[in-house]
């Protein structure tokens, strides 16, 4: 089974604690301010290209790679719904499987309530 990819904010977070690099300093060597880079990391803002451009380079990392490697919030959710209708409608499951599959699912992705 594939990982799902991190989302931007989250990538950026991991690459910035990989280069020892605390918050506030790469804001400032990026030219913006913490609090934009904190909405950034979760996922409460979307960088713009020429901010995204500064802080791949200063953590040493191709743009191109970090917005490639990355799904939106939206994004994760929409697999997420898609992935829950797949296994609600499969034909070769009885009610109580698909209960303790989608029990499962929900756990280990959240964002649902198990029994739903």
């Amino acid at each position: 089974m594939s990982s799902v990819p991190p989302t931007l904010g989250a990538l950026i977070r991991q690459q910035r604690e990989l280069a020892a690099l605390p918050m506030r300093q790469l804001a400032a060597m990026s030219g913006i301010s913490g609090p934009y880079l904190s909405q950034i990391e979760n996922g409460l803002r979307r960088p713009s290209d020429h901010v995204l451009r500064s802080i791949a380079t200063i953590l040493g990392v191709d743009p191109e790679e970090l917005v490639g490697e990355t799904r939106t919030e939206d994004e994760l959710e929409a697999a997420r719904r898609r992935t829950r209708a797949a296994l609600e409608e499969d034909p070769n499951l009885t009610p109580a499987q698909r209960r303790t599959v989608l029990d499962v699912y929900a756990a280990m992705v959240g964002g649902v309530e198990p029994g739903a």
